[in-house]
């Protein structure tokens, strides 16, 4: 009985117990789902703000958006203002210059009117040795040039050169050159060095040594060829791979050398053939014809007696020139070689009376010259002239027909003269040449030393024409 006491209080317990664990786990599940539910709410109501902040932040981030676009157009707009501020106040005052300028001078810079103006001087030396002179040396201030030149207009230049020596004042050059005259053809009118040959048109102070070659002087003179009149410049069509240009001057009959018995002034007629070609990127060769042609017409025959005929004198010439520069090294380096021929016909009537006549004479010279630095060329020419021989030479009057024509047989003139040439700068040059020359029935042998000078002020430097 007792037995059965204990199993059934056991029992009772354990039922209990059980009872009581269910309630227990029942309660912990409640309250478990209550927290469940209550994190939930909290993630709802966390997220729920997170959107509302997301939203605040997108909303100012569109309105900051908005504002730098605004402030972005504001600065455009601005810059733009700006800008055109600036260009139309340089528009005012470009305006207001103009009318300033209209003001004063009338449309035209007073300044850029004044033609360009240089000065070139020309000093030598020299020191000779020779049997029919009482003088051994000499300082000559050979030439002091002023030289002016203007562009008129776009179509019309004006250049003029006026030189001044110890003796006298000369108007070396003044011509105005019309350009596109016509299709590739210029006209210059006014008093100008013509264009015989090469060196001719050159003035003294451009030359590559002390003075022109014998021959020129001797046919034409100490100045050369120097006339007035008008000269048209051809620029002919290509002729293959070269260049070609023909210049044909009409100027009056003034040159004392080979016109000096034209009382009528009649006009003489040059005309030149120049062709140009590059033989290579370094080389190039040009090659002219020249010739000239007019009339003397009043002859001084002995015995007081003056005769009236018109007669002819040709002047022909050919000119070489080759120069070698290499592209690269131009500055220091080049070989330049130049040669020309002269031949004068002259008819006239004798002085002596024996009647019609003519007297030829000729010359050529040549050179070789080299670069050897950016500031030194030396060089050397050799000149070789031949007058006629005519009994009857010394008898004409006001002038000789020396040195056209001498009594001598088997006249001629040579000479040979080595020189070298330093520039200071551009406009700055010194030379040293030494000359020797010989002959017979015209000129002793003579040994002359030359020391030149050369500057030049102004814009144009050391100009050749």
């Amino acid at each position: 009985m007792g037995r059965i006491c204990f199993l059934l209080t056991f029992f009772a317990a354990t039922v209990t117990a059980k009872s009581a664990s269910a309630v227990a786990d029942s309660n912990n599940i409640e309250q478990l789902n209550i927290r469940i539910l209550k994190i939930q709410q909290q993630i709802i109501e966390i997220q729920k703000e997170h959107e509302d902040q997301i939203g605040e932040l997108e909303q100012q981030i569109s309105e900051l958006t908005s504002e730098a676009d605004k402030h972005s157009n504001e600065d455009e707009l601005a810059a733009l203002r700006k800008l055109a501020e600036a260009e139309s106040t340089e528009t005012v005052n470009s305006k207001e210059e103009s009318k300033e300028t209209i003001f004063k001078s009338g449309g035209l810079n007073l300044q850029a009117l004044n033609p360009e103006v240089s000065i070139t001087g020309d000093f030598l030396f020299s020191a000779r040795d020779d049997a029919t002179r009482d003088d051994s040396s000499d300082f000559e201030f050979r030439n002091l040039g002023v030289h002016c030149e203007s562009w008129i207009d776009p179509y019309s230049r004006f250049k003029s050169a006026v030189e001044f020596n110890e003796d006298e004042t000369e108007l070396g050059e003044a011509y105005l050159t019309l350009y596109n005259f016509s299709d590739d053809l210029n006209l210059t009118l006014g008093k100008f060095r013509q264009q015989f040959g090469v060196v001719n048109r050159w003035h003294k102070h451009g030359l590559d040594q002390v003075d022109f070659p014998v021959a020129l002087r001797e046919i034409f003179g100490e100045g050369g060829l120097n006339q007035a009149g008008v000269s048209l410049d051809w620029m002919m069509p290509p002729l293959g791979q070269s260049s070609q240009q023909t210049t044909l001057q009409v100027t009056d009959g003034s040159n004392n050398r080979v016109f000096h018995a034209n009382s009528k002034n009649r006009p003489s007629i040059l005309a030149h053939y120049k062709n140009y070609r590059d033989i290579s990127k370094d080389t190039y060769l040009e090659w002219g014809l020249s010739g000239l042609v007019g009339w003397n017409n009043q002859w001084d025959i002995s015995g007081g007696i003056e005769q009236n005929s018109s007669k002819e004198t040709f002047v022909l010439g050919s000119d070489l020139s080759v120069l070698w520069e290499p592209t690269n090294k131009m500055r220091y380096r080049n070989i330049e070689w130049r040669s020309e021929v002269y031949w004068l016909s002259q008819e006239l009537l004798a002085p002596d009376g024996s009647g019609e006549d003519t007297i030829e004479s000729w010359g050529i010279y040549s050179y070789l010259q080299t670069k050897i630095s950016r500031t030194i060329d030396v060089g050397i020419r050799g000149d070789f002239y031949i007058p006629d021989t005519k009994t009857y030479a010394n008898l004409s009057s006001p002038l000789s027909l020396s040195p056209l024509a001498v009594t001598h047989d088997d006249p001629h003139l040579w000479q040979i003269g080595p020189y070298i040439t330093f520039w200071q700068s551009p406009f700055v040059k010194f030379r040293a040449e030494y000359d020797y020359s010989d002959g017979r029935g015209i000129q002793a042998s003579e040994h002359v030393v030359w020391l030149q000078a050369i500057f030049a002020a102004g814009p144009h430097k050391h100009e050749r024409y």
